[in-house]
């Protein structure tokens, strides 16, 4: 068996604060403590206590997954565990996501880890998986690649090129924050999926998600909900993606679709 070398720690500090942009004089201003002293745990001339590295992951907003990964290299036990969402003391977690999902109903709601594989969802996402192919929807299933993907949601998307332009914005901006190569990679394959960007500033409060439905365009804003206190890697990395309808229409649609009515009339699509 193959043990996996890890980096120093002080080549992962210094990774860090180069990550988040900040001088050694910046980082140890806000940690409170000397810059030799830093420059000396970047090096390895000196060994950071396990209080110390904690209090720099704070100070670097550092990921629980990537904090423990410091500590281990340090020599320390990691502080922060996981659970499985099976687990009996993540069952407030589960109550609260389904309260949260139920809750946005009918509107379509979903919650992902951190890799943007899809975990729990509301019975309103049903409107998104409509007519995908199998392989597509074959666990886990990533909810940013089935969105992209041209056999997935993207040609039902009429403004693709602008909706592309946020999904990968934001993608590598998580790659960056985070650290995690998974992501680039992730970001890296999205990007050569066709379908264009439009990077233009859009009209509006935000960029909207303008998807085809039949005949009808439904159009929709996301919001994010995280657990902002949670010490746990796996409720540290779920977020909840709600898409709330943008306009009275789209409200009606989904509403006479969840009543098993047939939904009024909305913006047509052209031809």
């Amino acid at each position: 068996m193959t043990t996996a070398v890890r980096p120093p720690v002080g080549e992962l500090l210094r990774g860090w604060r180069q990550r988040r942009r900040l001088s050694q004089l910046d980082l140890a201003s806000d940690a409170e403590v000397s810059a030799r002293h830093l420059s000396f745990l970047e090096t390895g001339r000196a060994r950071p206590s396990r209080e110390m590295l904690l209090r720099l992951a704070e100070r670097l907003e550092v990921p629980l997954r990537e904090r423990n990964e410091l500590l281990l290299s340090a020599g320390f036990a990691p502080a922060y565990g996981r659970r499985g969402l099976g687990d009996p003391d993540m069952a407030a977690v589960t109550r609260a996501l389904d309260l949260v999902l139920t809750a946005h109903e009918p509107f379509p709601a979903l919650v992902v880890d951190r890799s943007w594989e899809l975990v729990m969802a509301n019975r309103g996402v049903d409107l998104f998986l409509e007519g995908l192919p199998a392989h597509l929807l074959e666990p886990p299933v990533n909810v940013l690649r089935l969105s992209l993907s041209p056999e997935g949601l993207a040609p039902r998307v009429l403004n693709l090129p602008q909706w592309r332009a946020h999904v990968l914005h934001r993608l590598a901006r998580e790659a960056d924050l985070t650290g995690d190569p998974a992501l680039a990679a992730l970001h890296r394959e999205l990007t050569a999926l066709p379908g264009g960007t439009d990077r233009s500033t859009p009209d509006g409060i935000a960029v909207p998600l303008r998807l085809r439905a039949g005949d009808d365009v439904l159009c929709f804003l996301s919001t994010v909900t995280t657990f902002g206190t949670a010490v746990d890697l796996t409720a540290a990395e779920l977020s909840v993606e709600a898409f709330l309808p943008a306009d009275a229409a789209t409200a009606r649609w989904l509403a006479a679709r969840s009543a098993g009515g047939e939904p009024g009339p909305v913006a047509r699509t052209a031809g």
